[in-house]
């Protein structure tokens, strides 16, 4: 059966909140739940970004839920440290956490001063942090020299099971590329044909594990409103490859997206007042083949969706 998860949203609610919301999530039926791992939010109008690696302890304390973080290691974050993140929250929470590992935006990861790495090398510093993670949470001493360095690293405190190391892409050509190291795949929704060419390229090239998809969606009861709440919140989100990898601050995305028009967003976000509509989207992705739907309601309030949600799409859903 399908999981069906919650995406929490660091970037658009306050910590606090959003720990309230994977609470209520669990309560009406959802499986599990996913964050990325964000300095910078995507709008100023979204005006949030908790750190997730603090919220994650506290989320997997308060309920019972798995839970999966997007990251991105090699710039903001060295591969060490994160190995230790992994490994920690592993070691807490047996079998239920994932790490999904990318190349990162630059929005979030200029802040180091460094220079922004063109996307080839991205990757290949990307394999190196993998390996040294891998190595790491497997009890070696690791050195390293390349795109990072790493100088007798050691992991004193191990989960008995390493975490699953997911790939998470958005291109069928990363996909393909994730299958040579990942342990399953993550992406988000988009038209039917690019997700369906994404899962042939990880499954064609020999990929393994789980497929998971982050579903962007937008619900209110009024059409209106669940379009309002889209396009306030989500028009910066509309750019591809390499303008969202590239632009490196909030306001130079609200800027980019002044012009974006309600249509433009639909293309992104999944936008209805029609919980059946929903229910019949998601039953589309599962089709395609993903085992795991991340559900994001991209505006702030959380509640009235996850009820909504909770009893009439979730049942419809797994039925």
């Amino acid at each position: 059966m399908t999981v069906i998860g919650v995406h929490a949203s660091h970037e658009q609610i306050h910590p606090s909140r959003l720990l309230d919301a994977v609470r209520r999530a669990e309560e009406v039926g959802f499986d599990a739940a996913m964050c990325s791992d964000h300095f910078s939010p995507w709008s100023a109008r979204q005006g949030q970004s908790g750190f997730a690696w603090s919220w994650l302890g506290a989320a997997l304390q308060a309920t019972s839920l798995p839970f999966g973080v997007v990251n991105a290691p090699g710039q903001r974050y060295h591969p060490a440290i994160i190995a230790q993140a992994i490994g920690t929250l592993g070691a807490m929470y047996p079998g239920r956490f994932w790490a999904a590992l990318g190349t990162g935006e630059a929005s979030n990861e200029h802040i180091t001063g460094e220079r922004w790495p063109r996307k080839d090398l991205r990757s290949a510093r990307l394999r190196e942090c993998v390996d040294v993670i891998r190595a790491l949470l497997a009890g070696e001493e690791v050195s390293h020299d390349g795109l990072v360095t790493v100088d007798r690293a050691k992991l004193w405190t191990r989960p008995e099971e390493p975490p699953k190391l997911i790939g998470a892409a958005v291109s069928a050509e990363t996909a393909g590329w994730c299958a040579d190291w990942a342990d399953g795949l993550v992406t988000v929704n988009a038209p039917v044909d690019h997700l369906r060419a994404l899962v042939d390229a990880y499954r064609g090239a020999g990929g393994i594990g789980k497929l998971a998809l982050q579903v962007h969606l937008s619900w209110a009861p009024d059409a209106d409103r669940a379009e309002a709440v889209a396009h306030d919140q989500w028009r910066g989100n509309v750019f591809g490859p390499p303008v969202c990898w590239d632009l490196d601050t909030a306001e130079h995305f609200d800027v980019l997206s002044e012009h974006v028009t309600p249509e433009r967003v639909r293309q992104t976000v999944n936008v209805s007042a029609d919980l059946g509509r929903h229910a019949e989207i998601l039953r589309e992705y599962a089709d395609l083949g993903f085992d795991e739907l991340y559900l994001h309601h991209v505006g702030q309030e959380q509640d009235e969706f996850l009820d909504a949600f909770g009893e009439h799409v979730l049942p419809e859903v797994r039925r």
